[in-house]
């Protein structure tokens, strides 16, 4: 009776097949996502950003390292080596004999099945003549010409072949394991079972514990848990943070401790080397005794951070931790602001929370432009350039020119901006050129709606706003060439400018003459009638007691508006005249409908407005958008970043977020993104602001007045109409229903 047996390959053959496809499992995919990719060109977009960003920090180190680095190298050695091991493997493979090869009695004899036993024995004479030892023949293949000419010949053996598949009759199935058999044996059993150990008693339980634990301590983001709260608790404590204070809780972060951090490194030379840049620095609350900003870690990274912002010029030592602490800044920065609007949204859900100040949430955007351009906040954005030192702002400020930002740079008359930067020369001003072209000019549309509503256009109390915003992107050098068209700027308002009165600058000179060309249109169409002789010398008569007589000029006007009004009774009389009842009735059918017509018109177009978000929604959530957007122009800063803005809806007045902070990291050419916020539940007027802050460049920020006109929410309706059925209905339903009882019941009858 056919059985079956399990046994270990002994010859090793079936474990070659495992481990050819084992490997090959590994190689193929860590090819493919391991490989280098190519040098030549990353090299290629380092040459093509050397004109613009050759000054730049991370530049130099990003050309540094990429001429040092043998990790490429040392990638491509390990992933050949693990092909060379997959095709050694696949070649034994393919040489190893099928030695579960079907055996087929037929296919020996070369003859096809069902041949009879005349065929067999004629096919049988002529290859063992060939095959046979005594004349030179193979051995091994006359044994199988006579296995399959007697199990051929054999009635019994046939039988069995053509039920079983085997001559013998059935036999045992054996299935091998794919390991071989060296592996049971007795003489290896502790040393198998020592790696069996080693492997998953030890090793893989630390691996999987070290994952986890250190897996906990991050948040999403790759920041610590203990940092998230750190921010949460020092925002909700103070609420209003000034810049000062700021810095020092985002160098109070757990990543710059080193015994929460093994990147960060305590030296012994800090005793020597902070102490000495702490006096120059002057006041930075060294004597602050509040944890943890007085401990060793908190202090030198505030230090450095400092001295990162005043362009300090420090040792290699510390300017290595230097530069991972300025590394460190820009993300710390973003999740300070998404714990600030955590606790503004936890505020406004429940009540009786401390919200963060909106000055608070902005300190930290305008830091983290500080931190990318290495610059202290009251400093000119013109240092962004380079080649630009503090005695050079001088030419700039100048009652000539009076340059104060970029946009006036860029506004400024080629020959008079050559004139203003004569003291850089040729090579120098061409550089400052082509960095300050480079630089990002955003176009801010936006677009009020309440989507889920009749009417789109129409806030009211409660309802969900939804603020449409499309960024356009385009470079300062586009703006060379249109030198009297309009910057995009931050407008602020009176209370932040302090003086209402400021001069107009000079890219809004055009705006102040479009205002005095409308005014003047205004005054040309309020002139005067042209009045009579008797009329003027009426004005220039007097009353004793010195008042104008403007009676006499009251009267006139009466009746001059009487005359008019009969004119118009008259004409509406002679035209009511000659159109006919049925000529009017064509008429008004014709305008009802036309006004029928225009509002199909308006629903099919909110219709089409409607699907076309949705769609974009739904596009939206399938496609993810690359964060490589362009590369920013950061002096100090010792890594590549890529150009992101925050964009968020403010009430400027009260100090607070209307809409979170979207962080809109995809802008490379045009964006689309939507805020949402609740409107307020009390009708009136409303000033709001959507404020566009880059996260990277300073003095590049926008401000655009956002009016919301709020309308009382229509009542709701207790009893809809749809649900007031009249009587007289339900009793002719009630009597449908017995009829047709009755008409069943009788058809029943019928049946029976």
């Amino acid at each position: 009776m056919a059985g079956q047996q399990f046994q270990y390959d002994d010859s090793g053959n079936t474990f070659f097949y495992f481990l050819t496809s084992f490997v090959g499992l590994i190689v193929i995919p860590a090819t493919y996502y391991l490989w280098p990719r190519d040098q030549n060109a990353e090299q290629l977009r380092l040459k093509s950003l050397r004109r613009v960003h050759g000054r730049c920090l991370w530049y130099r180190l990003r050309l540094m390292k990429s001429q040092q680095s043998i990790v490429p190298t040392l990638k491509k050695a390990a992933l050949l080596f693990g092909w060379a091991v997959f095709l050694l493997l696949a070649y034994k493979v393919s040489k190893l004999d099928r030695e579960y090869q079907e055996y087929n009695p037929y296919e020996v004899l070369h003859l096809e099945a069902g041949a009879s036993v005349a065929e067999i024995k004629k096919q049988y004479r002529v290859l063992s003549l060939k095959h046979h030892p005594d004349k030179g023949g193979d051995e091994a293949m006359f044994m199988k010409l006579a296995k399959a000419y007697s199990a051929l010949t054999n009635e019994e053996a046939r039988d069995n072949w053509e039920k079983y598949g085997n001559p013998d009759g059935p036999r045992v199935t054996s299935f091998g394991i794919a390991l071989p058999a060296w592996i049971v044996d007795q003489k290896n059993s502790m040393l198998v079972l020592l790696v069996y150990g080693l492997a998953f008693m030890v090793i893989l339980p630390v691996v999987v514990g070290t994952w986890w634990y250190r897996s906990i301590r991050y948040s999403g983001d790759q920041i610590l848990i203990n940092t998230t709260q750190l921010f949460m608790h020092f925002m909700y404590k103070t609420p209003t943070m000034n810049m000062k204070r700021l810095v020092m809780v985002l160098t109070a972060a757990f990543e710059f401790d080193p015994r929460s951090n093994k990147e960060a490194i305590i030296r012994p030379t800090d005793n020597i080397e902070v102490p000495q840049l702490i006096r120059e620095l002057g006041n930075i609350n060294v004597k602050k005794k509040e944890p943890p900003f007085c401990y060793p870690y908190s202090l030198k990274a505030r230090v450095l951070l400092l001295t990162h912002l005043a362009r300090m010029d420090v040792s290699e030592n510390v300017e290595e931790d230097q530069r991972f602490v300025v590394k460190k800044c820009p993300a710390l920065l973003q999740e300070m602001i998404n714990v600030g609007c955590q606790l503004t949204m936890m505020a406004t859900s429940r009540g009786g929370l401390r919200a963060p100040r909106l000055t608070s949430i902005e300190n930290c955007m305008k830091l983290s432009q500080m931190v990318l351009q290495g610059l202290q906040e009251a400093k000119s954005p013109l240092l962004q350039l380079p080649h630009f030192e503090e005695e050079h702002l001088r030419y700039c400020i100048s009652k000539k020119y009076k340059v104060r930002t970029l946009q006036d740079l860029v506004s400024l008359k080629d020959s008079d901006r050559r004139n203003m930067l004569r003291f850089l020369g040729e090579e120098k001003y061409d550089e400052v050129i082509a960095v300050l072209g480079s630089f990002p000019c955003i176009n801010m549309e936006t677009k009020l709606q309440v989507l889920d509503d009749e009417d789109s256009n129409k806030v009211t109390a409660g309802s969900i706003v939804t603020v449409t915003v499309t960024l356009t992107r385009k470079r300062m050098s586009e703006m060379f060439e249109k030198e009297d068209a309009p910057i995009p700027t931050e407008e602020t308002n009176a209370e932040e400018q302090g003086d209402a009165k400021n001069k107009t600058k000079v890219w809004q000179n055009k705006n102040k003459g479009a205002k005095k060309a409308a005014k003047s249109k205004k005054k040309k169409l309020t002139k005067k009638k042209p009045v009579t002789q008797q009329q003027a010398k009426g004005d220039k008569a007097k009353h004793p007691n010195g008042n104008v007589a403007g009676n006499d000029d009251a009267a006139a006007s009466k009746v001059e508006e009487d005359d008019l009004s009969d004119k118009g009774s008259e004409s509406d009389e002679a035209e009511g005249n000659k159109d006919s009842p049925s000529e009017r009735d064509e008429e008004s059918d014709k305008q009802s409908d036309t006004e029928v017509d225009e509002i199909a018109g308006d629903d099919e177009e909110e219709w089409e407005a409607l699907q076309q978000s949705i769609q974009r929604r739904e596009r939206a959530l399938l496609e993810t958008k690359s964060k490589v957007t362009h590369p920013v122009y950061s002096l100090y800063f010792p890594e590549e970043k890529q150009e992101w803005w925050w964009l968020y809806i403010a009430d400027r007045k009260e100090q607070t977020l209307v809409s979170m902070p979207n962080h809109v990291c995809t802008l490379k050419d045009t964006e689309e993104v939507e805020l949402k916020f609740p409107a307020p539940s009390k009708t009136g007027n409303y000033q709001y602001s959507v404020i566009l802050r880059s996260d990277s460049f300073m003095g590049l920020d926008q401000i655009k007045p956002l009016k919301l006109e709020v309308h009382e929410a229509k009542a709701m309706m207790d009893n809809h109409p749809q649900w007031d059925i009249p009587e007289t209905e339900e009793e002719e339903d009630d009597q449908e229903d017995s009829d047709g009882i009755e008409e069943s019941e009788e058809d029943e009858e019928d049946n029976d």
